[in-house]
């Protein structure tokens, strides 16, 4: 074992000698390490699958993404095995949450529809626009409109999960040196953070009380209509308008 060899962490000796010779019981050994990264992405990513998965299912998808990191993991790139696996796992894993298609194709391209609406509204009128007007711009009636709202309230929710997340967004490359990913990985989590806080604070006090009771207090829908004397529907509604407008106010960010 050379001296370099030596300045390793014991699972990080373990994780060289699998490359270095492979087999599957060391692999499982790796595993077994390493399972504190599967966990992590499980309890972070919760919000995002609990109304959709349980966390067995979660756990079991994450080891499948953690023993194929082992396996691609390339040690010559100089970079800590905890950070690759940590970006390959909570990947898988909200694949995994998007591959249940609990939200049907419809719903999801009226989110997306709804999306493009408000922002090019909110453009044209430089104000926030009303739901009739975004009823007229989508060619529907303002029943439909509130109904189908209501009804996408779930991808907006992985939609807003997402960003609020640590790996919300999509990671850089990783660079070959490990302290300039692991430095530049802390001030660009550490910024989207505040630019989507400064997002969160542009929105009006009813739309700042469902993201914080939603996300944050993680009360449901329906409870959060008790609390507001409003109904679950209402709160879809302030719900998708208050992502859409978070969406719209880090967009020229995200696409920077």
């Amino acid at each position: 074992m050379s001296p370099q060899t030596e300045e390793l962490s014991p699972k990080e000796q373990l994780l060289i000698k699998y490359k270095e010779t492979g087999g599957t019981a060391l692999r499982n050994e790796v595993v077994t390490q390493y399972m504190s990264v599967v966990k992590y992405v499980a309890a972070s990513t919760r919000n995002m699958y609990c109304k959709y998965a349980d966390s067995e299912d979660i756990i079991n998808e994450g080891v499948i993404a953690l023993i194929a990191a082992a396996e691609s993991f390339d040690p010559s790139r100089n970079v800590k095995f905890e950070t690759y696996a940590s970006v390959k796992v909570r990947g898988a894993v909200i694949d995994y949450i998007r591959r249940q298609d609990i939200i049907p194709r419809g719903v999801r391209k009226f989110a997306k529809d709804y999306d493009t609406a408000f922002s090019a509204l909110f453009t044209e009128l430089d104000r926030e626009p009303t739901d009739e007007e975004i009823a007229e711009k989508l060619g529907i009636s303002l029943e439909k409109l509130r109904n189908m709202t209501a009804q996408s309230s779930a991808a907006q929710t992985i939609s807003l999960d997402e960003m609020m997340n640590d790996g919300s967004f999509d990671l850089p490359e990783i660079p070959s040196e490990e302290g300039v990913w692991e430095a530049e990985k802390r001030l660009w989590v550490n910024e989207r953070r505040k630019i989507l806080a400064d997002a969160i604070d542009k929105l009006n006090d009813k739309e700042k009380t469902v993201i914080s009771l939603y996300y944050y207090e993680k009360l449901r829908l329906s409870e959060i209509g008790k609390v507001l004397d409003i109904s679950e529907s209402r709160v879809s509604q302030i719900h998708s308008k208050a992502v859409s407008k978070l969406k719209m106010y880090t967009l020229d960010y995200l696409k920077g």
